[in-house]
């Protein structure tokens, strides 16, 4: 199994970057050296022989027969009434306004 590359600070500054998050240095060497350890980790679980395991009983993605419940119609909140309540609100094209999130 290759090795799976470490992450470095650089590429965690330019996460927080992406994700609009301003890290101290301090936190910038905690959260490498916690995302290194998850990585790390997750080699460990790869590297597990899972060969000789028991079949799973259903396939990913599948339902176990009983585990879903069964559809059923709730009355929903009236369009008007919680428009008339947002404080920024096109009610006449009936929609929501929220702030931008993306600059770009």
């Amino acid at each position: 199994m290759p090795s799976v590359a470490a992450f470095t600070t650089d590429e965690v500054r330019r996460l927080a970057h992406l994700a609009r998050l301003e890290l101290s240095s301090a936190e910038l060497e905690l959260f490498t050296r916690q995302l290194q350890d998850i990585l790390a980790f997750a080699q460990q679980i790869n590297a597990v022989d899972t060969s000789s395991g028991p079949a799973i009983p259903f396939i990913a993605g599948e339902a176990r027969p009983g585990s879903l419940r069964e559809d059923t119609v709730h009355p929903c909140l009236d369009r008007a009434e919680v428009l008339a309540l947002a404080p920024e609100a096109d009610r006449a094209a009936g929609l929501f306004k929220v702030p931008r999130v993306l600059n770009e």
